[in-house]
């Protein structure tokens, strides 16, 4: 059957060198998980049945995509140990309620703090930089592999209280670890963001949150520049989501509403360095009407101006 890969014989090579490389790493070869009595699978389900208040086999099946059988010895051996707790929950007998017992819930406490510990000495030779590309890159793995789960799983709302802050607090980390970009930034972004929330018009200008799992993935604002003209400021995605089309839906989102608004234009200001928003940008049909080169953040940069005809 490989025979039909043709030249992408090499790249299922690379990927199972890497798929060696990384269980090696992680110790998945060893007979108990972080030499542990568990093996990885047992670790995975007690990680699920620690992060859900109550579930059931069928759940679990369908969510890991794990073999019934397989999953059904070991929910009992857990329960011989004294480790998980369950209850019938309907006339269907095999339909019961699972959760961990306090003893299952020690023994994942400690599991998880041996994990945190592993994986804090795996990034502890890592300068911030190499940690930053580092997360990128299983970001990028992740959305690839999972792309269309990523694009199913996006919801958009309206701010809440504290979201602000942790729209400064993100953009300040991200464009300092990705762009060396220092504090000067940070007090600028804040003091958008301090107008922005003491002179908001709700009738001319809207900010929209991205989610993802129930985090916080990205955002942007349309904000009054003039009566004619809207502003497109602050936009970002959390790099382990970028290339999954977020960032184009919030511009898109954006700029539906500076349409209705009836604004004749929408405009933005960037730097050339920040290559994926200027793609979207290009592609949203914005043109470059203006550069100049200014020395901002501790760094020499190039300031962009483009606009959109609405």
């Amino acid at each position: 059957m490989i025979e039909q890969f043709g030249g992408v014989r090499s790249h299922i090579d690379k990927i199972r060198r890497f798929n060696r490389f990384y269980t090696r790493k992680i110790g998945v070869l060893n007979g108990g998980f972080l030499k542990s009595r568990f093996s990885l699978t047992e670790v995975r389900v007690l990680y699920e049945l620690a992060h859900r208040r109550r579930t059931t086999a069928a759940e679990l099946i369908g969510d890991l995509g794990i073999d019934g059988g397989y999953l059904s010895r070991i929910l009992s051996g857990f329960q011989e140990t004294g480790l998980l707790q369950s209850r019938i929950v309907s006339s269907d007998e095999r339909q019961r309620e699972l959760k961990l017992s306090p003893n299952g819930r020690r023994e994942f406490a400690k599991l998880e703090a041996r994990q945190r510990a592993d994986v804090a000495q795996m990034l502890q030779p890592l300068g911030s930089k190499r940690r930053v590309q580092l997360l990128n890159a299983m970001g990028s793995i992740e959305r690839l592999l999972d792309a269309p789960a990523l694009k199913t799983t996006f919801s958009i709302r309206d701010p809440r209280p504290g979201d602000m802050g942790w729209i400064i607090h993100r953009q300040a980390v991200l464009y300092n670890q990705e762009y060396g970009w220092n504090q000067e930034y940070e007090a600028l972004i804040a003091e958008i963001m301090a107008r922005l929330i003491r002179n908001f018009d709700s009738r001319h200008e809207h900010c929209w949150i991205a989610e993802h799992n129930d985090e916080i993935a990205g955002s942007v604002f349309c904000v009054r520049k003039s009566p004619k003209v809207a502003q497109l400021r602050l936009l970002y995605v959390e790099p382990s989501l970028r290339g999954a089309g977020l960032g184009t839906r919030l511009v898109n989102q954006c700029i539906a509403f500076a349409r209705s608004r009836e604004y004749r234009t929408l405009t933005l200001w960037t730097n050339s360095v920040l290559n994926d928003a200027r793609r979207i940008y290009e592609r949203a049909g914005f043109e470059l009407r203006a550069e100049e080169k200014h020395h901002s953040f501790g760094q020499d940069l190039v300031g962009q101006n483009w606009d959109l005809k609405l």
